[in-house]
């Protein structure tokens, strides 16, 4: 299976135009958070997106609630998306899980859309082993680094990771790990960003 993961895309066209073009040749669009800024501009990136051809599972950031981006994919009638949190699908037989929202509660305030790590983990207890997993929060330890070199990541994912054992783990939400490929235990751990990275399961 192929897939083209991305997040963050922070209203950004023409980031979504590009994805579009490039899903044309995966099996699947996994897209981790973040696709507006502080609940603006998300009808314009979904009005984008919803032109890809390939299915996409799709998750919610904490700059956009799991109610908006649902009512914005069905607003876009885009019938290929499947927006997942605490839930799964199944697509060409294989399983994706997906998480949104700030994991742990960040420190923005009350506009941001945060969990606590006890809800996170009420969430995750449905996840089934070896699944792609869809989170805009890294997990502890593994694509959450700041710039500070603090790990910031959700110790609730970690150990539902380590739990579960998903084949790829695919987040976003700390910009300052864009790009981080890594194994946490077995399983692959990519804080994709909006550029999207091709992965081959």
């Amino acid at each position: 299976m192929r897939i083209l993961a991305a997040s963050d895309l922070h209203r950004d066209l023409t980031r979504a135009r590009s994805l579009v073009q490039r899903s044309a040749g995966v099996d699947v669009v996994v897209i981790a958070g973040d696709l507006c800024t502080m609940h603006r501009g998300l009808d314009e990136v979904v009005g984008v997106l919803r032109e890809m051809p390939a299915p996409c599972v799709l998750v919610a950031g904490n700059n956009e609630t799991l109610e908006e981006l649902r009512q914005s994919v069905e607003r876009a009638s885009w019938d290929g998306a499947h927006v997942l949190h605490g839930q799964g699908v199944r697509i060409q037989g294989q399983d994706f899980f997906g998480l949104g929202g700030g994991v742990p509660i960040t420190p923005f305030g009350a506009w941001s859309w945060d969990l606590s790590e006890d809800e996170a983990r009420a969430l995750l207890a449905a996840m089934p082993r070896g699944c792609v997993l869809v989170s805009h929060s890294p997990p502890q330890g593994a694509g959450d680094r700041t710039s500070a070199g603090e790990h910031v990541g959700s110790v609730a994912l970690r150990e539902a990771i380590e739990r579960c054992d998903p084949v790829l783990v695919v987040c976003g939400h700390i910009h300052d790990s864009w790009g981080f490929d890594g194994l946490l235990g077995t399983s692959r751990v990519l804080n994709a960003g909006p550029e999207g990275v091709a992965v081959e399961l």
